[in-house]
């Protein structure tokens, strides 16, 4: 008997749909909200007041797409944790409701670990055990991946994510919502070296970006001049402009080399700790391509075997979602009608 998923994703400000049959992505739909643009980042209301917008015409694309009926459904899978409350509440309401009208189970899914799934959404899979290195606005982690359903997290942030780096960088910068893929073009233009930025030393395998962020706030205020903490030494604020405005391309580069070379660091003291050679790279950062670039360099050198989830499964989508609930399908790991979504609840 086939197995047949619905799945939502709801955590931020995008709202997907997606079918899963048999470990299959059937459908994969996804509406995007603009209205963020203006305010420079995401407004957790609207963001809310979208998702019941999009819900219903995003659902019903995704089961037109998949020629499938609700009839045939075997589940209805949600984003439980983590993300923006209201958001996650959208869509564990129209997913509850929709699994009670259908008398069928309710899956949650934890959004961290559905981004490790999402390599194994494409033909050529990973095989267990493997580490994945998840780098997304609000999280970076390096899991290990002992199956579909037996993750553990290695090493994670102790401040701020790696995306966030790079949006703050890009705000910094002036560069408008959302700024990090513009780092990321202005950095295939630039020199990598022509600005240094401190690596942290962190022990194990844990990150940290506060102090890069520091560092770069300082370094833009005295206009690429030595880093100094006292106000009377800043740059004015004509002179910051011009020195961005004639070193962007410089600057992103550098930046976000230094923020590749502090992800994939540890992700090789990962690899050294634990003798795995199987490695994955997920989450929205994961779309970058001088971390995409480096990291199959890095592999190739090391000898690797690596995965990288194609673009639509890097960013978030419900997709990845409906695999992962598919595994827990299997295990009977269900929720009872009483789940409640939560914007921090740890995986593992």
């Amino acid at each position: 008997m086939s197995i047949t998923i619905l799945a939502i994703e709801s955590s931020c400000d995008e709202t997907s749909a997606s079918i899963c049959r048999d470990g299959k992505i059937l459908s994969n739909i996804i509406a995007s909200q603009s209205v963020h643009e203006q305010y420079g980042g995401v407004v957790p209301e609207l963001a809310s007041r979208a998702h019941m917008e999009n819900i219903v015409p995003v659902v019903d694309a995704a089961l037109s797409s998949a020629n499938c009926q609700l009839s045939s459904v075997s589940a209805i899978a949600f984003t439980q944790a983590p993300g923006l409350i209201g958001s996650l509440l959208v869509g564990a309401q129209f997913a509850k409701s929709l699994a009670l009208s259908l008398d069928i189970p309710l899956i949650g899914v934890h959004h961290m670990q559905a981004h490790v799934i999402a390599n194994l959404v494409a033909d050529d899979k990973p095989e267990f055990p493997f580490l994945c290195l998840t780098v997304s606005g609000g999280h970076t982690q390096i899991v290990l991946c002992e199956n579909p359903v037996k993750m553990s997290v290695l090493g994670e942030t102790i401040d701020d994510a790696a995306g966030e780096a790079f949006d703050k960088t890009a705000k910094l910068l002036g560069l408008p919502y959302p700024g990090g893929p513009l780092i990321d073009k202005y950095a295939q233009l630039g020199n990598p070296d022509r600005f240094h930025f401190p690596e942290p030393q962190i022990p194990g395998l844990d990150f940290s970006f506060s102090g890069l962020k520091t560092s770069i706030l300082y370094f833009l205020r005295n206009a690429g001049k030595s880093l100094v903490y006292k106000d009377e030494f800043l740059a004015t604020e004509e002179d910051q402009k011009k020195f961005i405005e004639e070193n962007i391309n410089d600057i992103c580069a550098s930046v976000q080399q230094r923020i590749v070379s502090i992800l994939l660091n540890k992700l090789k003291k990962a690899s050294v700790q634990t003798g795995i050679k199987t490695i994955c790279l997920a989450g929205g950062v994961s779309a970058n391509s001088g971390l995409r670039n480096r990291f199959l360099e890095m592999g190739a050198t090391y000898k690797w075997k690596t995965f990288i989830p194609a673009f639509e499964y890097c960013t978030d989508n419900a997709a990845m979602i409906a695999l992962t609930a598919y595994y827990k399908f299997l295990e009977s790991d269900f929720e009872s009608l009483s789940a409640v979504p939560s914007a921090r609840a740890a995986w593992t």
